[in-house]
């Protein structure tokens, strides 16, 4: 039976089996929007999913989670409109390289580009990739970040961590909009009654307008007559607790990086982690710098999350991934999610083509393998 998970505005989806390349989709409901994390083999994506990305992010530029961007640029330069990347420090390189190795000498004024942003510990590195001009790079410019935050909309924000995989890459955090919600026995404190005044409130929290003022319908001895909406929330709200999605792939468990991870919240509500390595090629997992099982038992120990989805196994383990999960050992309250082997489809072999052909002038049609 498919799992519901908790999210109030999200449906997260993994496009890849348990040896793809990682390929993670968060959809916003509301919107119909969607937000990629990673971006290796992912021919197999319907074009109606590619067209409703507005953000990608990207842990490191290692081919199997960065080679797809070629095939996301094919799937968006032909509309007018930018998406946005985020990725490690030089990120920016590697896009245009990447870019530069396609001819563009058909580019039309109409096409769409990438504002890209190369993620440090206090500040991102932003570049304009313009596909009218070929996809040429603009200038850089430095913004800072909010202590990680690196993205946000109406229903969500992202935050980024710097992790050690012989390189720097990113691990995220995504975190929903906690839900609105009001104290009912606080409002009639102050002397208040519900009513459409709660509404007008909803709209400004949710649309992050907390400066702006909220009539009520008596003046309320603390507040006034007409609060600012964040501080009239602060009085009489109870948002709820906000779900989160930890997203962490290629990086080795040292002592530096597990610090780091620390840093996340202490319960997520998915965590979406690698675990390239059974148990018994630990030493193997500590060269390359990647995890085991051992090292995922150490990380859900200290995260408790709701759900984990194992991914990223080693295809030095194929037919053995049944193996991956009899070695965790998620705590109490913890659910694992399981991937099918692979999702991606078959690779086609020749004698899988067929052409198909006429007699000259019409008249009965043919069937020839190659």
């Amino acid at each position: 039976m498919p799992v519901r998970l908790p999210f109030r505005y999200l449906k997260p989806v993994f496009f890849g089996g348990l040896f793809d390349d990682p390929l993670l989709y968060v959809k916003i409901r509301p919107s119909g929007r969607g937000l990629l994390f990673d971006a290796g083999k992912m021919q197999h994506v319907a074009k109606r999913v590619l067209k409703s990305l507005d953000v990608v992010f990207v842990s490191h530029a290692h081919m199997d989670h960065f080679m797809g961007l070629a095939a996301l640029t094919r799937s968006m330069h032909v509309s007018s409109r930018q998406l946005r990347l985020y990725g490690p420090p030089g990120i920016l390189d590697r896009l245009y390289h990447l870019l530069a190795a396609f001819d563009w000498n058909l580019a039309e004024d109409w096409w769409g580009s990438w504002l890209a942003h190369a993620v440090g510990e206090r500040a991102m590195k932003v570049c304009h990739f313009d596909g009218r001009t070929g996809f040429a790079a603009g200038p850089v410019e430095s913004r800072m970040h909010d202590d990680g935050w690196i993205y946000r909309n109406t229903y969500l924000r992202v935050r980024a961590l710097i992790l050690d995989h012989k390189i720097p890459v990113l691990g995220f955090c995504l975190e929903e909009r906690p839900g609105f919600g009001v104290d009912l026995e606080e409002i009639r404190r102050l002397g208040l009654s519900p009513g459409a005044w709660i509404d007008t409130l909803r709209l400004l929290v949710r649309e992050g307008r907390l400066d702006q003022p909220v009539e009520l319908p008596a003046v309320a001895a603390t507040l006034g007559p007409a609060p600012t909406a964040g501080r009239l929330y602060r009085a009489i709200g109870v948002p709820g607790r906000p779900a989160s999605l930890v997203y962490l792939t290629d990086f080795g468990m040292t002592e530096a990086n597990f610090e780091r991870l620390c840093q996340l919240p202490v319960r997520p509500t998915l965590l979406v982690c690698e675990c390239a390595f059974l148990r018994e090629e630990k030493e193997q997992a500590r060269r390359s710098m990647h995890l085991c099982t051992e090292d995922l038992n150490l990380l859900l120990d200290r995260l408790r999350p709701d759900f984990v989805l194992p991914m990223h196994l080693s295809k030095a383990f194929l037919g053995r991934s049944a193996e991956l999960y009899a070695e965790l050992e998620p705590p109490s309250g913890t659910q694992v999610l399981r991937l099918p082997d692979y999702c991606s489809p078959r690779p086609l072999l020749a004698d899988d083509v067929q052409w198909r052909c006429s007699r000259t002038g019409g008249g009965e049609e043919r069937t020839w393998d190659c």
